[in-house]
């Protein structure tokens, strides 16, 4: 079982968060769990690159932090599906303004012009304080 820091141990909502979406592809995961529950095999479709080892690792670990959901079936053979719990899709939603800024510095082609920086400036704010309050939230539950 995975080792969970302490709350005091963060020095900020932004490390605390970092410390569960941490690692390459776990924001990937996220993603293709939001867009619905899948199966193993359907993940790693959804995630081209991550391997099998990986893939579990990284899953066990956001089941460990209650991001996702394992529901195992008993049939034959065995099935396996991953969900998003409800903290899972608040920290989605609180990854969302991350992803805008994504696309639009994508869009801008990497220009750095002084509407960049206020506009990255302000989505970073504004992820800052989500973060920071679905992990406050979290904490508190």
């Amino acid at each position: 079982m995975r080792i969970v820091r302490r709350p005091g141990a963060f020095v900020c909502g932004i490390d605390a968060a970092m410390d569960v979406i941490g690692g390459k592809w776990k924001v990937l995961i996220l993603w293709a769990l939001n867009e619905k529950t899948c199966r193993f095999g359907e993940l790693r479709r959804a995630v081209p690159g991550v391997t099998e080892k990986v893939l579990s690792s990284q899953l066990r670990e956001l089941e460990d932090d209650g991001i996702v959901h394992r529901e195992v079936f008993a049939e034959v053979p065995p099935r396996v599906e991953y969900s998003l719990t409800p903290l899972g899709f608040s920290l989605n939603a609180a990854l969302e303004p991350l992803g805008e800024w994504g696309r639009d510095h994508i869009h801008r082609g990497g220009d750095e012009g002084t509407d960049t920086a206020t506009a990255a400036a302000t989505v970073t704010a504004t992820a800052t304080a989500t973060v920071t309050a679905t992990v406050t939230a979290a904490a508190s539950a």
